[in-house]
């Protein structure tokens, strides 16, 4: 008993190891990865190692090979290249449910007739026994319950992303990073995710809902965060108490 006592507290570390990290540093965003089953995402393909590098202009020369044209499409396709993406999130969400159940049973039984025994049972359970009614039983239950859901969300910001990969199909993984510092605070905009080029508009802009493997992350860190977060001993305490 003892051993297996001591077996559980050495594991319980182990266990609560990535919830003390969660409530310390707060939630982890997924990585990006290639969704379809079909195309592993080994047999990517970055543009950037099977492009050559466009050579310099001749002297005499305003063209280069491997430039772009003058009048042909500048939206974002190479590895590198830059997108911006505009994020318009303004999501509300408002859920509401009820339960409500109950249930009764009752039961009755009796033996007036038992290979004659009927009387002697009566000598030997206790005083005002009635065969014909030898047992009764009856039960009820009920449960109620209720919940709600209301939520709302609205972001409205833009930034420029990065082509990091394009995929065999055609598809390109975008990765945007943008860190805004007022006095002791830190603001931060993360995005990430994979598009199609046929959604790139002619101005090369995208919109954040076309964003496959969407991964958009808006915080801070700094005083303000500090004080409206909450402390790491009562993080932990909420985590693991039963009540």
């Amino acid at each position: 008993m003892r051993l297996a006592t001591l077996a559980v507290l050495a594991l319980l570390p182990l266990g609560a190891c990535s919830t003390v990290q969660e409530a310390v540093a707060g939630p982890d965003l997924t990585p990006v990865r290639y969704p379809s089953a079909l195309v592993p995402q080994q047999q990517m393909i970055l543009a950037s190692a099977n492009q050559p590098m466009p050579t310099p202009a001749s002297a005499n020369s305003l063209w280069r090979s491997g430039a772009r044209a003058f009048f042909l499409d500048q939206r974002a396709n190479r590895v590198g290249d830059i997108v911006t993406v505009q994020i318009e999130i303004d999501d509300r969400a408002q859920t509401s449910n009820s339960t409500n159940s109950s249930r009764s049973g009752a039961m009755s039984a009796g033996v007036p007739n038992f290979l004659g025994l009927e009387s002697s049972l009566g000598r030997i359970l206790p005083g005002g026994f009635d065969p014909a009614n030898a047992i009764s039983t009856n039960s009820s239950s009920s449960n109620t319950g209720a919940g709600s859901v209301s939520r709302s969300e609205k972001i409205s910001l833009t930034v420029a992303a990065v082509v990091t990969a394009v995929l065999p199909n055609g598809n390109m993984m975008i990765q945007a990073t943008q860190e805004v510092r007022t006095n002791n605070e830190v603001r931060q905009l993360s995005v990430a995710g994979i598009i199609r080029p046929e959604d790139i508009t002619s101005s090369n802009t995208i919109r954040h809902s076309q964003i496959a493997e969407a991964r958009i992350s808006y915080g801070g860190r700094g005083d303000i965060s500090r004080v409206q977060k909450t402390p790491a001993g009562q993080s932990l305490v909420e985590s693991f108490s039963p009540f």
